[in-house]
């Protein structure tokens, strides 16, 4: 028997070996650290006997698919912990998550984050007492009938909804059996210490708003105390920045219980947003785009031409106007379609960039708002061009270039995922071929590495997404360039080629920020409100030292404001010291002392979050400000934070 391992090496077996024996072979110190193993692709128990030849590869905390194993057992293990603590608790599931890992439970009584010492105490001892994890099956009948007996309902329900058919797998631990398709780590000891439960949520059984509302733990796991600590540290300093605490300190934007999920920008909200969207039509109109605008409210029968209706219509909010349904539109696409469709086309036309910062609505489910990260209603930064197949390439160079060029202004780093083909797709299989392949050949030419994330493409076409990565290590998903072939098919778009025929142009859909709110609060978080000067919503506030001063400090005011300087004056009798605490906690960029000695010299003192930049003269200053706004430099604010 041969065994391909992932450096191509050969090792050859007279007879059949399981994962963790192989691993023995390779090095005992592999074989300690690893968590499950890979053989042809699939992530399988170490236990697990290979017979033929195959493709191996031993996986420890350090991948993946190794630190998610890890994790899920330590789902397992707190879930028997729950158990032991807390005996008429029914159990419902309890999978691994990109930071962690959760359980859901339905307790008896109501659980407190009081309690979670006492259950990270018995997960200790349940790690300490060394558990194999053994995994065994059942046919579906008899699956459910053991779950019956356990007096799991969550569980049978899950069972009930296989196929009749199907063989259901289950792990035991000592006393405790949980159904799972795995794979798990060879036993609880494995999990090791460096694990912490975090906090706890209402979570309805399955996302449904109308069955039963469960407590859900949040908790993680790593292989090591250092990196547990680093996470914990990250989640502190998450804390700190959450742009619903700043944004309110800040006067940025407010929420109101008549419209969940609907976000309140307020006057200072509204000078960071409009600055964005200033940006933002500077920088398209320069690369070539023209915007638009369309209708927030269109009728039935362009969602069901386009496929939103199909594919989206639990997500839309739906009226009726004059007998007939209309939608609020999720998305500005079929409205920049029908723009383009409403005069004839020719290849000179082509490439067509067309910009539109449209309001769109989503349905989202109460329990997943979540400040301006997560809303029901945003505006979103899109854009639709319309090109031929000879085009596309260098049309995806230059989204990429936007996005990268947004992306390094605000100091994000990025990576980059090709997104293939969903289950619910439509259109053919060669059109989903030829819009991948013209993906991956524009990220090849640019020698941008990427990873591709099978079946997780839009509806009508592949996509390439971009994962920001925040001053704190956390990523966000915003950037996206969508190929699309359907939507013009469907829509019978055409334009006039150079031989005098009709031909059907290719569609990109793109966004560079995505959500305008959610934007927002991705760069509320990353600068903890201390945003650029460029972008602050007040970039200086004059302070004058005593009442006495208070006609220079407005002459100060009124020149900066000439100038174009977004400037604030505090007119109230306090204390200097207190004028700067408050703006300091304001995260103004600059404050400008003035007093006798400043009205004297037709000066100011400056100071910035950099420390105390001593006595301007005020033109001096004004140029300097000037120039830092028209470069967008915002080295002086990342990192300065009160």
């Amino acid at each position: 028997m041969k065994i391909t391992l992932k450096d191509g090496s050969v090792k050859e077996y007279a007879q059949p070996m399981s994962v963790i024996d192989i691993a023995r072979d390779l090095s005992d110190g592999l074989a300690r650290m690893a968590c499950v193993g890979e053989v042809n692709g699939e992530i399988v128990d170490l236990r697990t006997v290979v017979e033929d030849d195959a493709q191996v590869n031993i996986l420890t905390a350090r991948d993946e698919a190794g630190l998610a194993a890890l994790r899920h057992t330590a789902s397992h293990v707190m879930a028997q912990a729950v158990l032991r603590l807390y005996p008429g608790t029914k159990l419902a599931i309890g999978p691994s998550i990109a930071n962690g890992f959760y359980y859901d439970f339905e307790f008896e009584e109501p659980l407190t984050s009081d309690d979670f010492e006492k259950i990270e105490a018995e997960m200790k001892k349940i790690i300490k007492e060394d558990l194999p994890l053994e995994r065994f099956t059942k046919p579906r009948e008899e699956a459910i009938a053991y779950m019956q007996e356990k007096g799991e309902p969550y569980k049978v329900e899950l069972i009930q909804d296989l196929p009749e058919d199907a063989v259901i797998g289950f792990y035991s631990q000592g006393e405790f059996t949980d159904l799972c398709a795995g794979p798990h780590l060879m036993s609880t000891k494995g999990v090791g210490k460096a694990f912490r439960i975090m906090s706890l949520a209402g979570a309805y059984w399955r996302g449904d708003e109308h069955r039963q509302m469960l407590t859900r733990l949040y908790a993680t796991a790593f292989a090591k105390k250092d990196e547990l600590e680093a996470y914990i540290t990250m989640m502190e300093e998450a804390k700190k920045r959450d742009h619903r605490k700043i944004g309110k300190e800040l006067g940025l934007f407010m929420m109101n219980e008549a419209g969940p999920g609907f976000p309140f920008f307020l006057p200072k909200g509204m000078v960071l947003k409009n600055t964005l969207l200033d940006y933002w039509r500077q920088i398209h109109k320069r690369a070539g785009y023209v915007e638009i605008s369309t209708p927030i409210i269109l009728n039935r029968s362009l969602w069901e031409t386009s496929g939103h209706w199909d594919h989206y219509k639990n997500n839309m909010y739906t009226t009726v106007i004059d007998e007939e349904d209309y939608a609020i539109k999720p998305m500005n696409c079929p409205g920049g379609v029908l723009v383009y469709a409403s005069e004839p086309r020719s290849y000179r036309d082509l490439p067509l960039r067309m910009g539109e910062l449209g309001i769109v609505h989503r349905h989202e489910k109460s329990g997943q708002l979540h400040g301006l990260m997560r809303v029901r209603c945003f505006t979103q930064d899109d854009a639709h061009i319309f090109m031929t197949s000879e085009q596309i390439k260098d049309e995806i160079k230059g989204v990429v270039a936007l996005i990268d060029e947004v992306y390094s202004l605000f100091g994000f780093e990025y990576h980059v995922e090709l997104s293939t083909r969903p289950e619910d797709s439509m259109g053919s299989d060669e059109d989903w071929e030829m819009a991948t392949e013209g993906l991956r050949s524009a990220l090849d030419e640019l020698q941008l590495p990427y990873v591709v994330n099978e079946g997780d493409g839009a509806f009508y076409g592949p996509k390439i997404d971009f994962h920001l990565v925040d001053c704190i290590g956390r990523t966000w998903q915003c950037g996206t360039i969508q190929l699309d072939f359907q939507l013009p098919q469907r829509f019978e778009l055409e334009y006039t080629g150079a031989d005098g025929e009709k031909h059907r142009p290719i569609m990109i859909h793109r966004v560079v920020f995505g959500s305008i709110e959610r934007f927002i609060g991705i760069l509320t978080e990353h600068f903890a409100g201390a945003f650029p000067t460029w972008l602050a919503p007040v970039q200086v506030r004059v302070l004058p030292i005593s009442d006495k001063y208070m006609d220079y400090a407005k002459s100060v005011r009124d020149k900066l404001d000439v100038a174009g300087i977004r400037v604030e004056l505090d007119t109230r009798s306090e204390k200097i010291g207190y004028k700067i605490r408050d703006a300091r906690n304001q995260r103004i960029p600059y404050m400008l002392v003035v007093g006798q000695k400043e009205e004297e010299d037709g000066s100011v003192s400056v100071l910035s979050r950099s420390g105390d930049e001593g006595s301007k003269a005020l033109d001096a200053f004004i140029g300097d400000i000037l120039r830092e706004i028209e470069t967008k430099d915002n080295g002086l604010t990342r990192g300065n934070e009160e």
